[in-house]
Parts: structure tokens; C-alpha cells; sequence
């Protein structure tokens, strides 16, 4: 996601609890339940998974929305704070919330899986 997605998700940060991730704090583990995705607002967070692929994440980008598809979600990859972050944290509640009041965010939502996507491909 762009700097549109930024924007939208800092407009939200006003609705929703800001998280502090200092450098090299895990925010979760694989295999553990999930029922949160996370926006990223300041800093860089990366996701380790099992095969040894890595991704990174910057602000404006969103991870962990598998867990809003399942109640039962368990995390697929390891995610690590690389430097202090500043975080949303938003489970199904508040991300259905957010639709409701920014629509736009699920079009940027799906413009960042899109992207994930098309990178993974390369």
C-alpha cells in the first residue's frame, strides 16, 4: 500500500489502540492462534516463515489478515518488530468498524494482497 494507506490507517490510529513493539520484540510466533491483523505506523516489522522466506513490512502496509478469514487462524509466520514500531492491532470487531468508516481500506487492503501476491511470484 501507498501513502493513501498510510493516511488512512493514521486517521484510524485515532480510533484504535496504538501498540509499541520495541527492536527485536516478536509480536507473534507461527503456529500460535491469531484473531488480529496489524497495521503497520512507524518502523518495520518482518515475517519469518517456516521455509526460511522473510518479508518485510513498512508504514502504510497491513500483515496478519488470514486471522480475520478464520476463528480458528493460526499464524503462519513468525512476525519481529526489526526496530521500534508503532503498530494497530485490530481484531474482527474493529477492522469491520473500520470498513464501515473508511471504505476506502479494503480497497487498499486488497491492493496490498495483490501486491504480496505478484511479489511472491517473482
Amino acid at each position: 500500500m501507498g501513502v493513501t494507506a498510510l493516511h488512512t490507517i493514521q486517521a484510524l490510529s485515532g480510533s484504535f489502540a496504538v501498540r509499541l513493539a520495541h527492536a527485536q520484540e516478536l509480536l507473534y510466533t507461527a503456529g500460535e492462534l491469531g484473531d488480529s491483523l496489524f497495521c503497520v505506523l512507524v518502523g518495520e516489522i518482518q515475517l519469518d516463515w517456516p521455509d526460511g522466506g522473510r518479508e518485510l513490512f513498512f508504514p502504510g502496509q497491513v500483515f496478519g489478515v488470514g486471522a480475520l478469514v478464520d476463528s480458528d487462524h493460526r499464524r503462519h509466520a513468525t512476525a519481529l518488530a526489526l526496530r521500534d514500531s508503532e503498530v494497530i492491532e485490530m481484531n474482527r470487531e474493529e477492522f469491520l468498524f473500520a470498513l464501515q468508516e473508511t471504505p476506502m481500506f479494503a480497497v487498499q487492503l486488497l491492493s496490498s494482497l495483490e501486491e504480496r501476491l505478484r511479489r511472491s511470484h517473482d
